[in-house]
């Protein structure tokens, strides 16, 4: 999921070098964190948060086959 997340947001930004995304797995859940520069937060949100909600939606389609819960939070 973390290749997934960071090609994605890498696309989206103006600075795909400041982008950093990590992963943290637990029993049942995986927690993708997505951190990118502070001028290109905007970009990775979106307007009302649309594009945020493409990017969890995308994950959990690609995790659908996973037993684990898959969720990303977008760090500033």
């Amino acid at each position: 999921m973390r290749e997934l997340v960071e090609f994605i947001a890498k696309s989206l930004v103006d600075n795909p070098d400041e982008v950093v995304v990590t992963e943290h797995e637990t029993d049942d859940e995986i927690l993708v964190e997505l951190r990118v520069a502070a001028a290109d937060m905007g970009k990775v949100i979106g307007r009302q948060g649309r594009i945020a909600k493409a990017i969890r939606a995308v994950v959990k389609a690609a995790s659908s086959n996973s037993d684990k819960k898959v969720s990303v939070e977008i760090l500033g």
